[in-house]
C-alpha cells in the first residue's frame, strides 16, 4: 500500500471518521488505519433474527444507540440528509410510568432525589474544588444505591469514582432520538467515502524525525501529521508506543479511563404482551441492576443495560452471564410464566474487545483537567481526538465526531500555514 501521506488518522471510531470527513477536499492526502475490520468503533449495529421468526431480522445498536442532546447534536442534521429516520419520541426514561415495583409515586420521590444531588453537585461545583462525586451523596439516604446505578449508565462507574468537576461539566440538554436503522450504520453512511485501511492495527509511533513514522500490522507509514484517536488505554497503557515519550499524555489518558456498559438482547415468543417503548429497572433498592427497554420502534426484544462494577463481573464470568443475570431479573419482576417465552439473542463485552478496551471514559477524582491535557497538540504534528478528549460532550458519539473536526482543524492549521 501507499506509504507516505500528508495525514494519517489512527482509527476509525466517530473520532477518526470526522476528521477524514473534514479532511476531505482540502487538498492534504489523508488515510484512516483501522486496527478493526470494520469502520465506527463503539458504534455498531448488527442485525439479529427474531427469537419468534428467525427468517425476520431487525437492526440493534451493540455500542452507542442515543443521539444525545439532540437538538445541538451536529450528527442529527447529517444522519437525516444521509436519509435515515429519527425516532423523537422523548426517551421512556424522561417520563413516569406505572410498574409493579416502582410505583409513579415512588418515582417521583426519586427524580426529587435526583435534583437534589445535581443541585448540590452544581453548587460545589462552583467552588472549582475537586473530588469524588460520591461525596454530594445524602449519608444514608434510601436512594443512593439507585442514583450510583444511574452513575454506572451514565457514566460507565459509580460515583466513587468519577471527578465532581468532570461530571459537572457534561453538557445535556435532556432530548433525545434513535435511529431507526441504528446508530452504527448511520455512521458508516456519513464515512462511506473515507480512505480507511482495514486490518491495519498501530503499534508505534515516532516524532522524533523530520516526519512522523507510524508502524503498522500492513506496513511503515510516514506522515507530515499523525491524529490519534483510539481510547484512553491504547495510550495509558502504551499500547502504541510513541516515542519520544509523552509522559503527559499517558499521565492524562490514565486518568480518563474507560468506564464500561455492556447490553443483553433478549427475544420476545409473544411480544404483543408488552408495550412498545416501556422502560424499568430491575432492582430499586440495589446499584447492581439493570435498566430494561421493551420492544424498541416496536421490535420483538427487550434490551437490558448494565454498566460499572456489575458490568465488569458478568463480563469477567463469561459469555452468557450477562443474559443470566438479566432473565434472573425479568424473572423476579413478570414471573417465571412469563419469561419462559423469553430467547437470549446476544450481549456484550466491551471490555474483552482488544480493540475497545472497555466504554468511554470518566475522568478520576482530582483529575478533571486530563481531557484538556490529553487533547493539546505536539508540535504542530501529533494531534488528538476521541470522546475522551471533548470538554462537555465526553462519554458520546457527537462529543467524539466533534473531537475529531478539531483536531483536523488543527492539522490543516499546522500544515497549510
Amino acid at each position: 500500500m501507499r506509504s507516505d501521506f500528508d495525514v494519517v488518522i489512527v482509527g476509525a471510531g466517530a473520532a477518526g471518521l470526522a476528521a477524514a470527513d473534514r479532511l476531505a477536499g482540502s487538498g492534504l492526502e489523508a488515510v484512516v488505519v483501522e486496527a478493526r475490520g470494520r469502520i465506527g468503533g463503539r458504534a455498531e449495529t448488527v442485525q439479529l433474527a427474531s427469537a419468534g421468526d428467525p427468517a425476520a431480522t431487525f437492526p440493534v445498536d451493540r455500542g452507542c444507540g442515543w443521539l444525545h442532546s439532540a437538538d445541538i447534536n451536529p450528527l442529527v442534521p447529517l444522519i437525516e440528509a444521509a436519509g435515515f429516520v429519527l425516532d423523537r419520541t422523548p426517551a421512556a426514561w424522561q417520563r413516569p410510568a406505572e410498574e409493579r415495583h416502582f410505583p409513579v409515586a415512588e418515582q417521583r420521590r426519586f427524580a426529587e432525589a435526583v435534583d437534589a444531588f445535581e443541585a448540590r453537585v452544581d453548587a460545589a461545583a462552583a467552588t472549582g474544588v475537586d473530588r469524588p462525586a460520591a461525596e454530594l451523596l445524602e449519608p444514608g439516604n434510601r436512594w443512593n444505591p439507585l442514583l450510583d446505578a444511574i452513575s454506572s449508565y451514565h457514566n460507565g462507574a459509580e460515583f466513587e469514582r468519577v471527578s465532581l468537576l468532570d461530571y459537572a461539566a457534561y453538557q445535556d440538554t435532556e432530548v433525545n432520538y434513535r435511529v431507526r436503522d441504528g446508530y452504527g450504520a448511520a455512521l458508516a453512511r456519513l464515512a462511506a467515502s473515507a480512505n480507511v485501511i482495514l486490518h491495519c492495527p498501530v503499534t508505534a509511533i515516532d516524532h522524533g524525525g523530520r516526519t512522523v513514522v507510524i508502524e503498522t500490522a500492513r506496513g511503515r507509514l510516514s506522515a507530515r501529521a499523525v491524529i490519534v484517536a483510539v481510547p484512553t488505554p491504547h495510550i495509558a497503557e502504551a499500547r502504541i508506543r510513541i516515542t519520544p515519550a509523552l509522559p503527559a499524555k499517558v499521565e492524562a489518558a490514565g486518568h480518563l479511563p474507560l468506564g464500561l456498559a455492556n447490553k443483553a438482547f433478549i427475544g420476545l415468543l409473544a411480544p404483543e404482551a408488552f408495550a412498545v417503548g416501556a422502560r424499568f429497572l430491575g432492582d430499586i433498592h440495589r446499584t447492581e441492576t439493570a435498566s430494561y427497554h421493551v420492544r424498541p420502534f416496536g421490535r420483538p426484544y427487550i434490551e437490558a443495560y448494565v454498566g460499572g462494577r456489575n458490568a465488569r463481573a458478568l463480563e469477567a464470568a463469561g459469555e452468557g452471564a450477562l443474559i443470566a443475570f438479566a432473565l434472573d431479573e425479568l424473572r423476579s419482576l413478570l414471573g417465571a410464566d412469563v419469561v419462559r417465552d423469553f430467547r437470549p439473542l446476544a450481549e456484550t463485552g466491551w471490555a474483552r474487545d482488544p480493540h475497545a478496551l472497555g466504554g468511554y471514559s470518566h475522568a478520576l477524582p482530582m483529575h478533571a483537567g486530563a481531557r484538556g491535557v490529553l487533547a493539546e497538540p505536539i508540535d504542530g504534528r501529533l494531534f488528538w481526538a476521541g470522546e475522551a478528549t471533548h470538554p462537555v460532550a465526553f462519554s458520546t458519539a457527537h462529543g467524539a465526531w466533534l473531537s475529531g473536526r478539531r483536531a483536523a482543524e488543527e492539522a490543516l492549521a499546522a500544515l497549510l500555514s
